[in-house]
């Protein structure tokens, strides 16, 4: 990962990132919608934004988030043209192809979130002696869409200025110091102190991309316990091998 400067130029490569399966589910959740009947005109538009910040962030959005985009519009054009005749007999529900797919996938991704549970609960089973630290707490405890909707959310709710000199660098490196400084004087800090004294678009995606950076480079963990509930961020401790 290039972290010389931000947005201008910046590419990220992040397998944290899930499929856009993924990020529909999450929406579906997010706006508590029924899945077998979503609004499809209004998750389509909340889909399309997600896309929109991924490529402003110079996420790699792979092809397959563009074919689910073209999914939802092609759906949405669909359900808004009128039926020819009302005795006609009642056409298949064009959502109803994705509904099961969705279906499908949120069936192997609870299979797998339970696997992965159990693993995590018996990880630790053969130590003795001293305690040993909660390995939840040292590991990515928010989904990354999650992380994604949080930036989203401080973007819509920041007093931006109207204008932007375009190209103008937002070097990400006194970021990571800031939020590391953060910690090292408080040990937890939320999302909202993080992003604290930005103003401009370009410095608070700055300030996503430093954390981005210190969770590859495992300096920090990002905790949400709750849906929708608050973000903190966490310096991981350093381990030191015991001496034999």
């Amino acid at each position: 990962m290039n972290t010389s400067q931000a947005p201008a130029g910046f590419d990220v490569h992040l397998d944290v990132f899930e499929g856009p399966l993924d990020l529909l589910l999450f929406l579906i959740k997010k706006e508590d919608l029924d899945i077998y009947n979503i609004p499809i005109a209004r998750i389509t538009q909340e889909y399309l934004s997600y896309i929109e910040l991924m490529k402003e962030l110079s996420l790699d959005v792979a092809g397959e988030f563009l074919v689910l985009a073209s999914t939802l519009m092609a759906i949405k054009a669909r359900m808004l043209i009128p039926s020819k005749s009302e005795e006609s007999q009642e056409e298949p529900d064009p959502r109803a192809e994705l509904v099961a797919k969705l279906l499908e996938y949120q069936k192997f991704k609870e299979a797998s979130s339970f696997l992965e549970r159990r693993m995590e609960e018996f990880a630790g089973i053969h130590y003795r002696g001293a305690p040993h630290f909660d390995d939840s707490e040292k590991t990515l405890g928010i989904g990354p869409f999650a992380l994604l909707d949080a930036l989203k959310r401080v973007l819509d709710g920041a007093d931006l200025p109207a204008r932007e000199v375009e190209g103008e660098l937002c070097p990400i490196e006194p970021r990571m110091e800031r939020i590391l400084s953060l910690l090292d004087a408080k040990g937890c800090v939320s999302l909202d102190e993080a992003f604290a004294g930005e103003t401009r678009r370009r410095g608070i995606i700055a300030v996503f991309l430093a954390m981005l950076e210190l969770l590859k480079l495992q300096k920090i963990s990002i905790r949400q316990e709750e849906h929708l509930g608050p973000v903190l961020i966490y310096k991981k401790e350093v381990e030191v091998d015991a001496a034999v």
